[in-house]
């Protein structure tokens, strides 16, 4: 029998809407018990979580990690120690690789690769062959296989039809579509946001209509389809409008956020001269859509946080900004960062309880996932956080094989300093404990 005992903790658990000072018990990878005053077992390993805040383990549910195919910007290896470094004890990998991850081969890969891994891995498989939206993927092979869900994420589903299809299929298969909103006819050779910023700096736009159409047509076609839908990156006060009504009428619909749509805006694009470490799509987009979408976080509207995490070669973005792939890497980023408005006063105290359910029981619950809960008899994962910790963000200390992202050099009050997977300690004190492939 294995044990650990996390001591004192402030105990976060917004799944059971617990909250209070207590000691975690794992035994064999388990959750046994979670109450104040345990005595610690003879011969268990011991945590003095005093002053800390202990979750369960943090989980992004929107993760790319190149692999197969691109290698040189992320395995899953580097992003799982990368997972691990930022606090996370889970992440779901999306499907656009080279080959993409469209049949129960590929999402067979995925699991054996990412066996003994610092972070556990969930393969999302395609939802069209190829993700070129002309004809649905096995689904039903991919989940007998092991994937969470079931996206195109990187790429629109242009057909409604298809779209339909997917959404009645999926429905009956007891799984989630995830829907990257996007209008490919209105983005065109879009390069940001489109709006003033984009006009003096002679960039071609995005509009918000671009997301906010296909969100549009996805929420009726729900109506009549049933199933379950989950909305990748929403970016505008439009979108959070939209779902706000829908959440209203009854549809099964959920969304997340990325740290970077709630902390920055299209000006940064012209502050920072052109970095194209703020190139992403959906964009950057104004201050009055990056405030709906705390309005909409606060409120339920939208229900999990995600990362988004798109490692790219420091090459790759060397380049002009028109030519440059989008994309933020920030597994290592997204609770130091939201942390930081907690410390900041930006946000109020409340948040911090909203902040762990949005990066635990929700993405659990979206994704039907093992965790989220450090209720008895759910898998030890364990976040432990420092509300204390200072650090200044430095790409070339990430276990991330990429380093793109507009935070560099950012100073924040606030990180992960354990995380625990099954019981075991895969980061303490931002250091990554090496283990032994498995795959």
């Amino acid at each position: 029998m294995k044990q650990l005992l996390i001591k004192g903790g402030r105990v976060i658990d917004p799944a059971r809407s617990y909250d209070q000072t207590a000691d975690v018990l794992i035994t064999d990878g388990i959750v046994e018990k979670v109450e104040p005053a345990l005595k610690t077992p003879t011969g268990a390993e011991e945590i003095d979580a005093a002053g800390l805040v202990v979750t369960p383990g943090l989980i992004d549910i929107h993760v790319h990690l190149r692999d197969p195919g691109q290698e040189y910007k992320e395995d899953i290896p580097s992003g799982a120690r990368a997972a691990a470094a930022g606090g996370f004890t889970a992440v779901a990998v999306m499907a656009n690789t080279d080959p993409v991850g469209d049949d129960p081969s590929m999402i067979g890969y995925v699991r054996r690769k990412a066996s003994g891994a610092a972070a556990r891995v969930y393969p999302i498989g395609a939802l069209t062959r190829g993700l070129e939206g002309r004809e649905m993927a096995e689904l039903g092979r991919m989940k007998l296989a092991g994937a969470a869900a079931f996206s195109d994420d990187g790429r629109p589903v242009k057909s409604g039809m298809m779209m339909r299809n997917a959404l009645h299929y999926a429905s009956g298969i007891g799984t989630v579509v995830i829907a990257h909103e996007e209008d490919p006819y209105l983005s065109a050779g879009g390069m940001m946001h489109e709006g003033t910023v984009s006009s003096v700096l002679g960039l071609r736009g995005i509009p918000s209509a671009a997301e906010e159409a296909m969100i549009s047509r996805d929420l009726l076609i729900l109506k009549i389809t049933g199933g379950r839908l989950h909305i990748a990156h929403v970016s505008s006060a439009g979108s959070v409008e939209m779902l706000r009504r829908a959440k209203a009428e009854g549809l099964n619909v959920t969304a997340e956020v990325t740290p970077h749509h709630l902390l920055l805006t299209d000006r940064l694009v012209k502050n920072s001269g052109y970095n194209t470490n703020t190139k992403v799509n959906p964009p950057l987009r104004t201050e009055n859509d990056r405030q709906a979408l705390w309005s909409g976080l606060l409120d339920g509207t939208i229900d999990a946080i995600a990362s988004d995490h798109a490692p790219h070669h420091p090459d790759d973005k060397d380049v002009e900004y028109d030519f440059a792939p989008c994309g933020i890497a920030g597994l290592e980023t997204t609770l130091p960062l939201l942390l930081d408005e907690l410390s900041s006063g930006r946000v109020k105290d409340f948040f911090l309880p909203l902040l762990v359910e949005k990066l635990t029981s929700a993405p659990a619950r979206i994704l039907d996932l093992p965790g989220g809960t450090l209720e008895a008899g759910s898998p030890g994962d364990v976040t432990i956080i420092d509300l204390d910790r200072e650090f200044i963000i430095d790409p070339e200390k990430w276990y991330s094989k990429s380093r793109n992202t507009p935070f560099a050099g950012k100073h924040l009050k606030g990180a992960p300093v354990y995380t625990i997977v099954g019981g075991e300690i895969t980061m303490k004190e931002g250091v990554v404990a090496e283990r032994e492939f498995q795959g």
